[in-house]
């Protein structure tokens, strides 16, 4: 027998998850398979979202995010038997599908291999798709667990691909459940065991909604990068500072570098850096070309957990800053501000972003600000006013000197 169950909880049950389902935005998949004397046999509750990029009619190069999974299904999932492992599949959306199969030896289950499948037919999702297909992008994973133990990753674990970037978290899973008892004992993925060890970001959140934050000092700069066939395609360095405001409750948080992940994708007219930390589920900048010869910022999407627990989610795909022509970096030195919303806005300093045509590795010449290009009219200005005023006073000493030396011949 098997029995499935989808729930915004442990305990919630199926009825209460047909009532509410529609109106929530995230939520974890749960998944509970039994055996034919109705003992568990295998137990997953994950949460997971995926970025494709597509080719569109027009040459150009779109990029989608999938992460509503309201109306998953689980049609062919199984616990296995002595000749085939335990295996999940998950359809969703309009032709999504996604499975993920499990090996055993023994004493340790692996995760053998992820596969993913979308259809450009879908025209709600593809609308502009060149190519009307079903693709299927597959991923060895091999990670071993010890049979008796169940797999935790509340981090973002991301599966990079040329097309599709693959992110999961909040991940439990044991594929071989012993006994119909689903293990405590728990073991963790890389990320987990080293966020007990360093500090994760702590935001200062304030009690009273009339009360501002507490200013934070200056965040420490990072340098981040993605890498494709071609070597280095996307730089930037930056100082991030969050501000946001959910449930009346105004949170300040600087981003460190040194606890933050960043991966991305390049194609000829679309670009994304994506962070993530154990607070950050991800954090994406998406770069577009426009008229064929500049570049900016186009869209910033972030999904976050805040310091109460809840979770904190935005997107803007419809913005307009960090523009420079195509072969030039953006640079920016003073504090700008980039509002993706009246909830969520960003701080930055020491900025500098090439998201197109990086030649081995490096910045190409910078397109500064009109902060950063005041400052530098001012100095100019500022000495030639200095100039004047040492000439002025220069010529007045003259007069006054030249005046005296007549007097003084009258006297004689």
């Amino acid at each position: 027998m098997v029995c499935f169950r989808l729930s915004l909880a442990p305990g919630s049950g199926l009825v209460l998850l047909c009532l509410v389902l529609g109106a929530v935005s995230s939520y974890a998949l749960e998944l509970t398979l039994m055996n034919s004397e109705k003992a568990t046999c295998l137990y997953a509750k994950w949460q997971m979202n995926f970025t494709i990029g597509y080719e569109t009619t027009s040459n150009k190069y779109k990029i989608v995010t999938i992460s509503g999974l309201g109306n998953a299904t689980y049609n062919g999932s199984t616990c296995g038997d002595d000749q085939t492992g335990p295996k999940i599949e998950v359809q969703f959306g309009s032709g999504f599908s996604w499975t993920v199969n499990f090996t055993k030896e023994v004493s340790t289950y692996s995760v053998e291999n992820i596969s993913f499948s979308y259809d450009t037919h879908d025209n709600t999702t593809f609308p502009d798709a060149k190519e009307k297909d079903v693709f299927t992008v597959y991923d060895p994973v091999a990670l071993r667990i010890p049979l008796d133990d169940i797999f935790r990753c509340n981090a973002v674990l991301t599966l990079q691909g040329d097309k599709v970037v693959q992110n999961y978290w909040d991940v439990h899973v044991q594929a071989y459940v012993q006994n119909g008892t689903v293990s405590t004992k728990e073991f963790l993925c890389d990320k987990d065991k080293t966020s007990t060890t360093v500090a994760p970001i702590v935001p200062t959140s304030l009690p009273s909604p009339t009360t501002t934050p507490t200013p934070k000092e200056k965040p420490e700069t990072g340098s981040y990068s993605v890498n494709n066939t071609n070597g280095t395609c996307l730089l930037a360095t930056m100082g991030l500072q969050l501000n946001i405001t959910h449930d009346k409750v105004t949170s300040v948080i600087n981003i460190n570098p040194n606890t933050t992940d960043f991966t991305g994708s390049c194609h000829s007219q679309t670009a994304l850096l994506r962070l993530n930390s154990s607070n950050i589920k991800y954090l994406d900048f998406v770069f577009a070309v426009k008229n064929e010869n500049r570049f900016y910022l186009k869209e910033v999407n972030v999904s976050m957990r805040l310091d109460n627990g809840s979770v904190f989610s935005t997107a803007n795909n419809n913005l307009s800053y960090w523009d420079a022509p195509l072969g030039s970096s953006y640079m920016c030195n003073k504090e700008q501000t980039v509002s993706v919303s009246g909830a969520f806005q960003i701080n930055t300093f020491d900025l500098r972003v090439q998201p197109f045509s990086v030649i081995e590795g490096k910045y190409s010449t910078a397109e500064e600000c009109s902060a950063d290009s005041d400052l530098n009219f001012l100095i100019p200005v500022a000495v030639g006013v200095a100039l004047g005023f040492l000439i002025i006073v220069v010529f007045i000493s003259y007069m006054i000197g030249r005046r005296k030396s007549r007097t003084g011949y009258q006297s004689v």
